[in-house]
């Protein structure tokens, strides 16, 4: 199966500077919902990884949190979409763990738990940690101009992001189920997005 994996903040919902803590504080961004109907009914299995470091800092309880990304995926499941699993990294910045993004741990624990090839999936996120995540996997990173897509824009042209997208929305282009991963410059047939900019140089 297909997978996309797909950041939180900036992406589906909306950032809060003082963390997201409670499904009160939850808000999709326009478009979410229908982008997230129309990538089950194509076939795509999505993750969700994010780093939460409000739980590392002790904002919020792991049980709040989990309580939350049920309300989101219940949410999620109501319009028509699914999410099948959610990973998320506890820890702050200064921690050095290998989950939190730019490293792949998380993408490297959701390719296994459900047996997905990384390389034929998409990374959707508003960062260049989300890029930089993605390109360690070999998976293709869809960089979107919500959250703070426009902030990481420059860098994440350097680094290896093909394309990019103003936010995560319905696109009549998405493979079916069962297609195969398409070449890097934009096809019909893929997730939504536009070349950054032409000789854009992939970071190895």
């Amino acid at each position: 199966m297909r997978t996309v994996f797909l950041d939180r903040d900036g992406v589906i919902n909306e950032n809060r500077t003082d963390y997201v803590k409670s499904w009160d504080e939850f808000v999709f961004l326009p478009g979410a919902l229908a982008a997230l109907q129309l990538l089950r009914e194509r076939g795509y299995q999505v993750f969700v990884v994010t780093n939460q470091s409000g739980v590392g800092r002790g904002i919020l309880s792991s049980q709040e949190l989990d309580a939350l990304h049920w309300a989101m995926r219940d949410a999620i499941e109501g319009h028509g979409g699914a999410i099948a699993d959610v990973f998320y990294c506890p820890h702050p910045p200064e921690a050095g763990c290998d989950c939190r993004k730019p490293r792949p741990g998380l993408l490297l624990q959701a390719s296994r738990r459900h047996s997905c090839d990384p390389t034929q999936s998409y990374v959707i996120g508003d960062s260049l940690t989300d890029v930089q995540a993605g390109l360690a996997v070999g998976a293709t990173p869809i960089l979107v101009l919500t959250g703070l897509g426009r902030q990481s824009l420059g860098v994440a042209r350097l680094r290896g992001a093909e394309r990019l997208a103003e936010r995560l929305a319905p696109s009549p282009t998405l493979p079916a189920r069962g297609g195969t991963r398409p070449a890097p410059s934009p096809r019909a047939g893929e997730p939504q997005g536009e070349r950054l900019a032409a000789g854009s140089t992939a970071m190895h």
